[in-house]
């Protein structure tokens, strides 16, 4: 029997739809709510870590920034002008012969030091020799001859006082022997230019010094005309250096040298080790105008023979002392877009940045001029996380800041602090929530290592337990 539903059953039907409808789209709508809720959160929550771990106005660190520091020390420091320069010997002859001859000796060796007066080599004498024989006879036979006039001139003489000779062949006598007397002083003259000729068959070193290379060999004829000598030496102890500096300082060095003997030393290879210290001994009348600078010459003892003539070296010159200078590490010294500037650390612990003066640095100091005083600790090292205004933890040097490769997030909620303190217990265990950062290769958590890495000890901060993630 076919019948028709009733209106009533259709009413309630379609109520029930609509009304598991709107279920459905209330219970999607709160869904959709609930995840765009909980992607703003982590959205805002990493902006606020990201401007956080910027340093903004105001802004703090979550934990303190392991660093290490120094406090400025008062000390006299030199100042010094570098420059580069050239050794040179500070004598250097070409020994030559004096006469013409054959090369019969050559008594030095290539190389080898030699003393003033020692005879590098003989040229053969026999000729010289001959010529100062000849010389010594002929002065003996003027002598000879020079008495006998003498002889004549007593006779004469006594012939005149009795008027039985006559004067004029008196004073006639006198002249000879007086021509005589010349006579035989020429041949002195002679006896004395063959002996020095005889002498110059003898190389003789004219200063003490190290022998070069042999230009003759023995044998050779060598002539006084050569232009190359038998050996050149050079003087190398003490030996001078050439360098030069800038025109600007030439008011400086003069007023440095006017107060007394300026001390200069040389680099080694490395540039860092100083192989010698001597004194400046001359300054060049005039600036080259090629250049713009000024010559200076200096010498040193060399007594290693650690410089050699034609080598370059790094020179310094010592033009005064700043005495009871504010010095510092290089290190403490940063340098911005404002100029330099140094991290202080105030009584709690706080990094402010402070504009200094730098007078001047080297590889380990630097000298403020102003900007620091000797109360004041300065930052060294620890550079990465420092900002302005941020809680430092100061350590010593046997426990130095280590980098932080990976750096990890830092939290001050009991959970954190109490999982770092959790992972220092005997059994060495690290919990299940900080397996990324405090396990190694064996599941163990590395606290004793990780507390060796850090510049002060945990328990220096109210956050200590946290420190260890720092880098």
């Amino acid at each position: 029997m076919l019948f028709k539903p009733e209106l009533k059953d259709d009413a309630k039907t379609a109520g029930k739809r609509v009304a598991r409808g709107i279920g459905r789209r209330m219970v999607s709508l709160t869904v959709t709510l609930l995840i765009l809720g909980g992607l703003g959160y982590l959205g805002w929550n990493a902006f606020h870590q990201k401007q956080s771990s910027r340093g903004g106005p105001g802004a703090r660190p979550d934990l303190p920034v392991p660093v290490l520091a120094a406090t400025p020390r008062t000390q006299d420091v030199p100042v010094y002008l570098d420059a580069v320069g050239s050794v040179r010997a500070l004598n250097t002859v070409t020994v030559r012969a004096q006469v013409d001859g054959k090369l019969i000796k050559v008594n030095f060796v290539e190389g080898q030091d030699v003393k003033q007066s020692d005879v590098l080599g003989e040229i053969d004498p026999v000729i010289y020799q001959a010529q100062y024989d000849q010389a010594v006879a002929k002065k003996a036979q003027d002598e000879a001859l020079l008495a006998n006039q003498k002889l004549d001139l007593a006779r004469y003489q006594q012939l005149a006082a009795s008027n039985a000779g006559s004067k004029q062949q008196a004073d006639t006598q006198r002249a000879v022997v007086a021509q005589q007397e010349a006579l035989v002083n020429a041949d002195q003259a002679a006896i004395d230019n063959a002996k020095a000729t005889l002498g110059y068959t003898k190389i003789i070193a004219p200063l003490s010094g190290r022998a070069g290379l042999r230009q003759v060999d023995q044998g050779n004829i060598i002539r006084a005309a050569d232009v190359t000598g038998l050996v050149i030496i050079t003087q190398l102890q003490p030996i001078a250096v050439q360098f030069s500096l800038p025109q600007q300082q030439i008011v400086r060095v003069n007023a440095a040298a006017g107060k007394g003997v300026l001390a200069v030393d040389v680099f080694g290879n490395d540039g860092v080790t100083v192989v010698d210290t001597g004194t400046l001994k001359g300054i060049d009348n005039q600036v080259d105008p090629t250049t713009g600078t000024l010559k200076l010459k200096a010498e040193f003892p060399n007594a290693k023979f650690q410089l050699w003539p034609g080598q370059f070296v790094n020179v310094r010159l010592k033009v005064e002392t700043l005495e009871k200078a504010v010095v510092v590490p290089t290190s403490a010294v940063q340098r911005g877009p404002a100029g330099t500037f140094s991290y202080v650390i105030g009584p709690d612990n706080v990094a402010t940045a402070k504009p200094v003066v730098v007078t001047q640095q080297n590889e380990n100091d630097a000298v403020i001029a102003s900007g620091l005083s000797t109360s004041d600790r300065v930052v060294t090292t620890g550079f990465a996380n420092l900002s302005d205004g941020a809680k430092v933890l100061i350590g010593t040097d046997d426990r130095a800041p280590t980098a932080d490769l990976a750096p990890r997030k830092r939290s001050r909620s009991p959970d954190a602090k109490g999982d770092a303190k959790g992972g220092q217990g005997k059994d060495g265990q690290a919990k299940e929530g900080q397996a990324r950062e405090g396990q190694g290769k064996d599941g163990e958590h590395r606290g004793k290592g990780d507390q060796k890495g850090q510049i002060g000890p945990a328990s220096a901060e109210p956050s200590g337990g946290a420190a260890k993630s720092q880098p």
